[in-house]
């Protein structure tokens, strides 16, 4: 009983923290198979502990199991690296002592919910707490505008992420993000009646 208490704290552990990044944006935590594995590797962990403890002969031969176990991918963002060991952490946290993995996760949620709200905060006084990145798995949703000319307005947007200036045309590309889809359509509805803007393109994620 007492090990089947800790499956089921494992598993909703894994999909707290699945929830919670999905919650803030973080696109690469949306797909099945990450999905899956927030909710397996914690308690494949747990009975990997829970098998080789006391065992020194198992421990040295699962270690030389489990060392040609590869990611056969790149990962892209350093913060899905620090999941997967949040999550390896929280099932060997769970076999030796569970109140370790209960703060771990209560921390890791926290932490991952305040760092959006701090970046919300510092919006609202024109500020930014960190910076969008296409490369880290966030949920973002794009504007590319095409110019005759510069444009100071777009130019001074804290959402801008690149401009091109072709010389030759004197046309000016600019690429920007926003997180929300709403402020992306106010910020559209502001430039769009500029009669230097030739196209607007927009995505939305």
């Amino acid at each position: 009983m007492n090990e089947f208490s800790s499956v089921i704290l494992l598993i909703s552990s894994g999909l707290l923290l699945r929830l919670s990044l999905t919650f803030t944006g973080q696109a690469w935590a949306k797909s099945h198979a990450q999905t899956v594995a927030f909710m397996i590797l914690p308690v494949i962990t747990y009975v990997i502990t829970k098998t080789i403890s006391g065992n020194i002969a198992l421990s040295l031969g699962m270690i030389g199991a489990l060392s040609i176990v590869r990611f056969r991918h790149p990962v892209k963002s350093a913060l899905e690296l620090i999941m997967y060991f949040d999550l390896i952490t929280i099932g060997i946290a769970t076999s030796v002592r569970t109140k370790w993995a209960i703060q771990l996760v209560i921390v890791s949620i926290a932490i991952i919910i305040l760092v959006k709200l701090v970046q919300k905060i510092f919006v609202k006084f024109g500020l930014s707490f960190y910076n969008m990145s296409f490369n880290e798995g966030n949920t973002s949703n794009s504007l590319e505008i095409f110019s005759s000319k510069k444009i100071d307005f777009v130019e001074n947007s804290e959402n801008i992420i690149s401009s091109y200036n072709d010389k030759e045309s004197g046309e000016v590309t600019y690429r920007m993000s926003f997180e929300n889809k709403n402020k992306l359509q106010d910020f559209k509805n502001k430039i769009e009646n500029d009669s230097n803007i030739r196209k607007i393109n927009v995505i939305f994620n």
